[in-house]
């Protein structure tokens, strides 16, 4: 009769102790992977936050060479204001739909502006060939860059 008993007790705890470790390892996982998801915002917003750092500096540089364009640089300012507003001064939480929307229309503003300074660049020849403008270019064109693979593997994250 006692090997009888330590063989129900054996399979009772087994019986409660496999499904409590399968809970467990559960929640630790899905822990894990949105803790990698929020990871990977955090990525994205630090890529935005660099472009709204160059914004200013690209957008004095070519002020000096195109001080008549009052109404593209206005639009960028205005677009960069947007983008820093959106964010509040702090993170975006990645689960929220609405403040992550409002964010990403931010953001996309400020690539439209951004694009028409630009074109505005394209009517100054010699503004293309000052180093400092030629580093800011650079600088944002891999920001944008680097914009595009951080929402791609947070995209693969989520």
């Amino acid at each position: 009769m006692p090997k009888k008993r330590l063989i129900a007790l054996a399979l009772v705890a087994v019986a409660i102790l496999l499904p409590v470790g399968c809970s467990v390892s559960t929640y630790n996982r899905l822990v894990r992977l949105d803790q990698g998801v929020r990871s990977q915002w955090a990525q994205v917003e630090n890529v935005y936050q660099r472009r709204l750092d160059l914004v200013p500096n690209l957008v004095e540089t070519v002020k000096g060479a195109a001080s008549f364009e009052k109404e593209t640089f206005t639009a960028v300012t205005q677009a960069r204001t947007l983008a820093q507003q959106a964010s509040g001064g702090g993170p975006i939480a990645a689960d929220s739909p609405a403040a992550l929307q409002k964010f990403q229309e931010a953001q996309s503003q400020l690539s439209s502006a951004l694009a028409r300074l630009l074109v505005v660049v394209e009517r100054y020849p010699d503004l293309k060939a000052t180093q400092n403008f030629r580093d800011l270019q650079a600088q944002l064109e891999g920001t944008e860059n680097r914009i595009t693979v951080e929402r791609m593997r947070f995209n693969e994250a989520a």
